[in-house]
């Protein structure tokens, strides 16, 4: 009786516990990015956005500015095709590389297969400006809600309250500014929407008509390259942007191509907007949209935003220990702390959320993929052409999806590179003479797969097929949606593996098969004359990812019951490829084929560890020498200045996790928000690439849970002393399990496992395994 009693007095302290750790009311009301200025530049502002279109609001009282995007934008789709390099300049290529020629295999392959520099670029919609006749500002505050995706200023002016929210609504498709007044003499000032020139041309045609201004243009890029000589595009994706004003008070009367406002209470602006892209009939969407809007009331429209946004963003919640006092500071206050040295769980957690807010607003299905910005572009000629970057960074940008539960918001990623996949087709077969599809190291919304770049070590790059295939992959380990394995992802892998498979040669010097001409993303290396080169014969990159490929497609194959003639070909190639890991005489990971100097030890990419991150080839229990061997790689690259970069932080979070090693994720964590950190918690590359904001998240959540070890799910496997407790609801772990944990005083307290089917696993918990066996729907609850 007494043994009864005290299972019954445990259970009801574990249910105290759930219920105070997943109390959300306090947390989601807390659960936001806030200032007491507005914004002075676009990387203050803040971002919202629906997948297609996106905003950033700077909540300037007197000159507001709310920058416009959407994400089809770009210059045309002109007649560029693939570079003059044939099957007998690769061949020339893999002679000289053979033959020690490093320095004349690059100038080779840039010359012959690449299409050198390319500017054609993302570009901006526009902006919203708001000119208002406020005066005696007080009181002011600026927020970003992430619970609910709505960003509000207030402020007084001569001492009346005015509010703005501005929201961006999915089931709407509707941008849409709610400005109210309680000054007697209401809202008095203008509304305009402009674009910027395209080198000083005119970009767009505005009217103005009754309560509605008229925004049509269509795409150029003047200044435009390709390969590196000038080429203007003159066209591109057309479009027409519609805002329509609604007023409670006063009157609104069109002028000069603006809108002026006098004495009115409240405003709501509307704005619609549609590319050629999406709609052969733009125009008419436009109207359709409207017309959608006309139908609804103001509070249905936020009902339908905040319900269709919350059924994404609920689905994770995390919680870790924190001061709750900080949240009266402002968040650059508490970035500024964080510089000083301090410690501050609670921004920690709201950069986590930040990261899942950021993926539902630039990626939701039958939209494109978030690009090096996600959809937040202020532009014509962004950085990089706020383009596709595929020897890591699309990639990263979908670490976070599946484990966090977002996996519909993959789609977009997928529908993209099965484009590039049929494309690659041609540039395989017209460059190369081979079967299959190659994909280069970036590419645009037209989603050529031709090289692109001046230098062989920027865009020298033959991996970006394999490693976009992981995703395919990963997402099938996730979901187990069988379906989506034989129709999407088998069929885009094979045609990958095709290409590698005629791409491999042997080498002579061991009868090994490796990838050649090789390189390792943007590094180089000093040949024998000291001179820093790109190519090689077979990086670690290379081999890593063509074995995964492999690996993954057999997998697949036996999934499917298929076994052909390319099956038993790979099952004999794999086992032939040359080891993509070997350490070196001081026990580091070899980048390249050999043990050469560096030219740039401490280089942001660490490619040759791609297959313990994000790929899944090495594992404490399986490969501990090599486990060993990436942590001695990582030292390196550190102690030579690596990671300087915000994605390339964000990466080392999700290395140190791997290596459960929760006080060496820690200081990344640290050391990203003191230095990659923009203001409004954009990631600083610098300049801005949201690709870090979504590794971080991607980190934070491998530091609580892990999946990728044949030995189980590994829980907790690297929380650093300063998480005491915390709790976690709603990750996802391979195999579609759903995983809640509780943890205090740094021990687990429960962790809860929901699967859909029957099935046995293992949880791993401080290195122990315990194996468990799950029934379908019914949780399964582990106490340590």
């Amino acid at each position: 009786m007494k043994y009864l009693f005290q299972i019954l007095i445990n259970l009801f302290s574990i249910c105290f516990l759930i219920s105070c750790q997943f109390d959300s009311k306090n947390d989601l009301e807390n659960e936001k990015i806030w200032f007491d200025t507005p914004a002075k530049v676009w990387e203050e502002a803040l971002p919202l956005g629906n997948g297609r279109l996106g905003v950033m609001v700077f909540g300037d009282p007197k000159n507001e500015r709310i920058q416009l995007n959407d994400d089809s934008l770009w210059p045309n789709d002109l007649e560029w095709d693939e570079p003059k390099g044939t099957p007998e300049d690769l061949n020339k290529i893999r002679t000289l590389l053979l033959n020690g020629e490093s320095k004349l295999a690059d100038s080779l392959l840039v010359e012959k297969f690449s299409n050198k520099t390319v500017i054609r670029s993302h570009q901006t919609l526009g902006d919203l400006f708001l000119k208002w006749d406020h005066n005696k500002i007080s009181d002011y505050s600026r927020s970003l809600e992430l619970n609910s995706a709505i960003c509000k200023t207030s402020f007084k002016s001569e001492g009346y309250p005015i509010n703005q929210k501005v929201f961006v609504s999915n089931p709407n498709q509707v941008i849409v500014v709610n400005i109210e007044s309680a000054h007697p003499d209401g809202l008095n000032g203008i509304i305009k929407l402009n674009r910027p020139k395209d080198n000083g041309f005119e970009t767009v045609k505005i009217l103005s008509a009754n309560n509605q201004i008229i925004m049509s243009g269509e795409i150029t890029q003047k200044d435009g390259e390709f390969r590196s000589i000038k080429a203007p595009i003159l066209n591109g994706v057309k479009f027409q942007t519609n805002l329509i004003a609604s007023n409670i008070g006063g009157e609104i009367e069109p002028k000069n191509n603006e809108l002026k406002v006098n004495n009115v209470k409240k405003l709501i602006l509307y704005i619609v907007s549609n590319s050629n892209y999406y709609y052969k009939d733009f125009v008419s969407k436009n109207k359709k949209d409207l017309l959608n809007i006309n139908n609804s009331s103001f509070e249905e429209i936020e009902n339908f935003h905040f319900k269709d946004y919350q059924s994404l963003f609920k689905r994770v919640r995390l919680k870790i220990n924190s001061d709750r006092n900080l949240e009266s500071l402002t968040t650059s206050e508490r970035l500024s702390r964080i510089k000083l040295g301090k410690i501050d769980n609670g921004l920690t957690k709201l950069l986590f959320d930040y990261g899942r807010y950021l993926l539902i607003s630039s990626s939701r299905p039958k939209t494109l993929p978030a690009n090096l910005q996600g959809i937040w572009n202020q532009h014509i000629k962004a950085p990089w052409n706020a383009d596709y970057h595929l020897n890591i960074n699309l990639q990263m940008n979908y670490w976070l999806a599946n484990v966090t539960n977002l996996p519909e918001l993959n789609f977009p990623f997928f529908d993209f590179v099965d484009r590039l996949i049929e494309n690659g087709k041609i540039t395989a077969r017209k460059n190369f003479g081979m079967e299959g599809s190659f994909i280069p190291h970036a590419t645009d919304l037209w989603a050529p797969t031709w090289l692109r770049a001046p230098t062989a070590y920027w865009g020298g790059s033959f991996g970006a097929g394999g490693w976009l295939m992981q995703h395919y992959w990963q997402h099938y380990e996730f979901t187990n949606d069988i379906d989506f394995l034989k129709n999407r992802a088998f069929p885009a892998i094979e045609q990958v593996v095709k290409f590698y498979n005629d791409w491999l040669i042997v080498d002579p010097r061991d009868q090994k098969l490796i990838s050649t001409p090789s390189t390792s993303p943007e590094n180089r290396y000093l040949n024998e004359h000291g001179e820093p080169v790109a190519t090689c014969l077979g990086s670690a990159m290379d081999q890593q990812i063509i074995y995964e490929i492999f690996a993954n497609y057999l997998k697949a194959s036996e999934i499917l019951n298929i076994n052909t003639k390319l099956t038993s070909l790979i099952k004999f190639k794999i086992k032939e490829l040359r080891d993509g890991f070997i350490i070196g005489k001081d026990g580091r990971i070899l980048e390249w084929d050999k043990d050469y100097k560096e030219y740039e030890p401490g280089h942001r990419h660490m490619s040759h560890l791609y297959g313990f991150h994000p790929g899944t080839q090495i594992t404490i229990r399986d490969q501990p020498r090599l486990f060993n061997a990436v942590r001695e790689t990582l030292n390196h690259r550190l102690i030579n200045g690596g990671a300087g970069t915000g994605w390339s932080r964000a990466w080392l979070i999700n290395y140190a996790a791997r290596l459960l090693d929760g006080e060496m994720a820690l200081n990344h964590i640290q050391l990203l928000f003191k230095k990659s950190m923009y203001e409004n918690l954009f990631d600083a590359h610098p300049p801005f690439q949201i690709d870090g904001n979504f590794g971080f998240t991607a980190g934070i959540a491998e530091m609580l849970i892990q999946s990728h070890e044949k030995s189980g799910i590994r829980i907790l496997p690297a929380i650093p002393k300063a998480w005491k407790s915390g709790s976690v609801k709603g990750l996802i772990a391979r195999g579609n399990v759903k995983v809640d944990l509780i943890w205090k005083n740094n021990k687990l307290i429960q962790a809860t496992l929901l699967s859909n089917e029957n099935k046995s696993t293992s949880i791993i918990y401080n290195n122990k395994i315990f194996k468990i066996n799950l029934r379908a729907d019914v949780p399964y609850y582990f106490n340590n």
